[in-house]
């Protein structure tokens, strides 16, 4: 017999079915029209920047990412390899089936032949492979890894590294900074075939700056990114059209009226970056019998004063610096040649935490000057690269001999301290030409007080852009290459990020902030404790539910037996 009791719940329960239906058809419903992503983790590792969605929903046709991180890889770069498959799964989200993406692993091809073939290939896009040392079940084993990927669209392809970071952290912090360059890196390569910038950068001739040859690495990278025009200064009447002009290592004095071009292209918010050196130093030059560096005079110092920097007319030795070959001896008639530590060459390993120089590697300096900021109201000064902690500074004039490679080290000489060699000045300048007329020659004597808020960086290296040439060939190196030792350094990053940032400060550049912390188990306890834990993890499991399935069958049939 149904009673009243009885109608009442089970209409009730109709009802609450009801209910339920209704809210998840709402719910699908306005996840259908409405979309959105939820990153619960604590470092945001699986949020993509505005910038990078905006671009990537401006794609117009298909982006085909082949990366080449396909195997059994142990657990660093498995991780990696997770990274950059979740990043492109959110990159193919926001694309909105614009992007399309394959892991290949290049091991995989049995031909011997063919497999030399492809990786040849490879690095000929510039893919490098390298050896991956790894212990497994107690054994050493070592695998060719691709760490990059190849970005395709619309014909125009380019490689991207993605085993990045700096080669002084150990391998696990290396990793983790490679994963945290994952979106950036992958985000740059698909705006550089995907979009054709339309600002224009300048590069400044006429006061004895580094040749074309000498900066071919570094004009060539920027014209995949933006227009490049070259001029001599004194040859134009103004730098109105550029967004930002590059002064790479001046040997010869500026004039008033150039120094006012560059002001006032300052002051209506044109960006700058100078590469300077203040002393007269060439390696070339030094010979058997040495010579002085003395300063050069090149009229900028009030220029840079007014701006909030000062250059100092002295050089740095540091204990951490690069090589030369240098003779040291003979065998028969045969010289006998060694790399040498060369105290003038410094290497650049110390960074502030900025986007220009976040998880970049050491950059190659040579005969560097030390750098103070000064007072220039409403500036913001950010230094961004240091010497070491063991460097010396030495008053001119200094004296420059290969023999000091000879030399043995004197550690109480190199207690000056990490000193600053590059600082990144934003803010509105005030003009040099404040309160007063515009020099003679010069067509624009309207003279822009107050400027309005832009950027300059500034560093007291003019080698820092400089690659070296080819002897035999002619060539040019790739910039940061240093022949002798074989090794890249990370000059051109610097350059590419720094111009990056001052054009466009808030754009991708700005992905590069992206930190996720590493927490690393330790490996000690883990490898102690692994037999407990597996236990725990296969047993424990089975355990809970025999458990879960006895106490819900006693419960079942204590309910039951009641009636």
């Amino acid at each position: 017999m149904v009673t009243e009791q009885n109608k009442s719940k089970r209409g009730g329960d109709i009802l609450t079915f009801i209910a339920w239906v209704a809210a998840i058809i709402l719910l699908n419903v306005v996840a259908a029209n409405y979309f959105f992503r939820l990153d619960l983790t604590g470092d945001n590792r699986y949020t993509i920047a505005p910038v990078t969605k905006q671009m990537l929903a401006n794609l117009e046709n298909e982006v085909v990412v082949d990366v080449y991180l396909e195997g059994d890889f142990p657990a660093g770069f498995k991780r990696l390899q997770q990274s950059v498959r979740e990043t492109l799964d959110e990159f193919r989200i926001y694309a909105d089936g614009n992007l399309r993406y394959n892991f290949i692993d290049p091991t995989a091809i049995t031909d011997e032949t063919q497999r030399n073939a492809f990786y040849t290939s490879l690095a000929e896009k510039g893919i490098i492979p390298t050896n991956l040392r790894a212990t497994e079940d107690g054994k050493q084993v070592e695998r060719l890894v691709f760490p990059g990927a190849v970005v395709r669209y619309q014909g125009k392809e380019t490689a991207v590294n993605l085993l990045k970071g700096n080669l002084a952290a150990s391998a696990d912090e290396r990793l983790n900074q490679s994963v945290e360059g994952v979106e950036y890196e992958l985000a740059t390569a698909i705006r550089k075939v995907g979009f054709q910038g339309n600002k224009i950068i300048g590069y400044i001739t006429g006061q004895g700056e580094l040749e074309q040859q000498q900066v071919t690495d570094l004009l060539g990278s920027l014209q995949e990114y933006y227009r490049v025009a070259r001029g001599e200064l004194d040859q134009i009447p103004s730098l109105e059209g550029l967004d930002l002009i590059i002064v790479a290592k001046p040997t010869q004095p500026y004039s008033e009226a150039d120094k006012y071009k560059i002001d006032q292209f300052i002051m209506k918010g044109g960006k700058a970056v100078f590469f300077v050196d203040p002393l007269n130093a060439n390696i070339d030059s030094v010979g058997a019998g040495g010579m002085f560096a003395v300063p050069y005079n090149l009229n900028l110092d009030d220029l840079f004063f007014r701006y909030g920097v000062r250059l100092n007319p002295t050089m740095i030795m540091d204990l951490n610096s690069g090589f030369i070959p240098m003779v040291t001896g003979y065998m028969g008639d045969k010289p006998q040649t060694e790399m040498i530590n060369w105290r003038f060459y410094p290497l650049l390993n110390n960074f502030s935490k900025h986007p220009i120089t976040r998880n970049i590697d050491a950059v190659y300096s040579r005969f560097v000057s030390t750098m103070d900021t000064v007072k220039a109201d409403g500036i913001r000064k950010t230094p961004l690269v240091y010497t070491s902690t063991y460097s010396r500074i030495l008053e001119p004039p200094v004296p420059l001999s290969l023999e000091e490679a000879r030399i043995d080290v004197k550690p109480e000489q190199y207690q000056a301290g990490q000193q600053p060699v590059g600082y990144l000045l934003e803010g509105k300048f005030t003009s040099l030409f404040s309160n007063r007329r515009a020099p003679d020659g010069v067509q624009q004597t309207n003279v822009q007080e107050q400027g309005v808020e832009t950027k300059v960086a500034v560093f007291s290296d003019g080698d820092l852009v400089r690659n070296e040439i080819n002897g035999r060939t002619g060539q040019a190196y790739e910039l940061g290459f240093d022949r002798y030792n074989n090794i890249t350094f990370a000059n051109k990053e610097l350059a590419m990020n720094t111009i990056h940032y001052l054009l466009d400060s808030e754009g991708l550049i700005n992905v590069r902030s992206k930190e996720i912390e590493l927490r690393p188990l330790d490996r000690v306890q883990v490898r102690e404790e692994k037999t407990y834990w597996q236990l725990l993890n296969l047993v424990a499991p089975i355990i809970l539910l025999g458990l879960f399935g006895i106490s819900r069958y006693y419960l079942r049939k204590r309910k039951y037996t009641r009636f």
